[in-house]
Order: structure tokens, then C-alpha cells, then sequence
């Protein structure tokens, strides 16, 4: 599983013409699911992300997570972060998790980061998503479950 964090002053998500979620200060997250993540990866990923402490302090010393600055979610689900570029110029993404099953585990993640964050919106899974973001820093963390989760898969 991958994330790509982006602190942001305001971001939002638009389906033909349409706003599907709107944030102001938080987080935009891309979200990349492969085939051998499990629950207890996502929940992994989920408390790490919900945990980061990259909000500056009353000092201006990044040392402050989402909850402690009232801050949002924007989730957007993207296979390309499983992106394989090894062999020539077009990508694979033969290890970005099947359609059905990286629905539910994207859907799976919304809900966790529910129970921790107030305000959660989304993209909408599969759909052609415009994005727009401000991007406060910028401040951009990836998160990929291989390097951080001891879950074994």
C-alpha cells in the first residue's frame, strides 16, 4: 500500500463537473492499493498518516499532527503509484491491486480515517477525477507499507 501526503491550505476533487470533496487546511492523499495488502496494512498506514507530525507549532517547529490542527482529509484513490517503469517508456501496472478488491480496501481506509478525523471527503474510485490543490511547504510524504508496516503480508 501507498500514500503520498500532501499538506495543503485547500484541495478538492471534481467528477464532471462536479465537486465529490472539498478541504481546506490538511492533508490530500493519494491512495495506491496492490494485491497483497491486507486490513492490517491499511490500518497501519491509516495511524501512521493520521499521526504525522508535519503542522507547524506555535514556535514554527513542524511538530503538530492532523487532529491537533483541526485538520482534513481528502483521499483519492490512484493506482498509478504502482507504476512499474522498468522496461521501456510505458508504464505497467500489473502490481496495482484488481479493481474490485482495491475498491474495498480504498473504501476500508475512508471508514478507518473516519473513526479519527472529523472531516474525510473523496474522490470517487475509477472515475477520470480533476485535482486542485494548494500545496502548504510544499510538504509532500510518501508512505509505502513495505517500508514501514511489520504487518507480514
Amino acid at each position: 500500500m501507498r500514500f503520498v501526503i500532501q499538506r495543503v491550505t485547500k484541495a478538492s476533487c471534481t467528477v464532471e463537473g462536479n465537486v465529490t470533496g472539498k478541504i481546506d487546511n490538511g492533508f490530500l492523499v493519494f491512495v495506491g492499493v496492490s494485491d497483497s495488502d491486507t486490513k492490517d496494512i491499511a490500518d497501519k498506514m491509516v495511524q501512521k498518516m493520521t499521526g504525522l507530525r508535519i503542522f507547524s507549532d506555535e514556535e514554527d517547529k513542524i511538530n503538530l499532527a492532523l487532529k491537533d490542527v483541526g485538520g482534513s482529509l481528502l483521499l483519492i484513490s490512484q493506482f498509478t503509484l504502482y507504476a512499474d517503469c522498468k522496461k521501456g517508456n510505458r508504464p505497467s501496472f500489473t502490481k496495482a491491486g484488481k479493481p474490485d478488491f482495491a475498491n474495498e480496501m480504498f473504501e476500508y481506509i475512508i471508514a478507518k480515517s473516519k473513526e479519527v478525523v472529523p472531516n474525510v471527503q473523496t474522490g470517487i474510485f475509477g472515475a477520470d477525477m480533476k485535482i486542485e490543490l494548494l500545496n502548504d511547504g510544499p510538504f509532500t510524504i510518501i508512505l509505502d507499507s513495505d517500508e514501514i508496516c511489520t504487518v507480514k503480508k
